[in-house]
């Protein structure tokens, strides 16, 4: 039983061990805090969104895509890639009442759509500044990003 037990807070250990190395390489190779919710809540946008579907990753530009890796996954590769050529920022918010223990202080809610896929992309105030920058880089040629108005 108590082999069983240490074991198991061994594999636990590992585990948590290979997260947070995986995060420091993330972060030292450019990485930046970004939070996503794939599927936005509905009437978030009025104010009442609730914090559920959130996730915590590390964002990396990597040319004309932006790679999101989730911190809390043990897939090796990106969990999303979203194509600057492809994204239409919808409309940009502050955190709801019940967002505002998930998000960084002061950060800013982005609602995205990605080819007809929706998602929402939450960062802190430098971050948002670098995002953009990237976006508005699109090379000459490119349709580069749309802010729906």
């Amino acid at each position: 039983m108590a082999l069983g037990v240490g074991i198991l807070l061994l594999i636990a250990c590992l585990g948590l061990t290979y997260l947070a190395v995986r995060r420091v390489r993330l972060m030292r190779g450019g990485g930046v805090d970004v939070f996503l919710r794939r599927r936005p809540a509905a009437g978030s946008w009025a104010g009442s969104g609730d914090g559920a579907g959130w996730h915590f990753g590390v964002g990396r530009y990597q040319g004309n895509q932006l790679a999101w890796f989730r911190l809390t996954s043990f897939r090796p590769g990106p969990t999303v890639f979203v194509d600057r050529t492809d994204l239409e920022i919808v409309d940009r918010r502050t955190p709801s009442s019940t967002e505002v223990y998930l998000l960084p202080p002061s950060a800013s809610v982005l609602r995205c759509r990605v080819r007809g896929t929706e998602l929402e992309i939450a960062m802190a105030q430098g971050v948002l500044t670098g995002f953009l920058s990237w976006l508005e880089a699109t090379p000459p040629g490119r349709t580069g990003y749309r802010q729906a108005s």
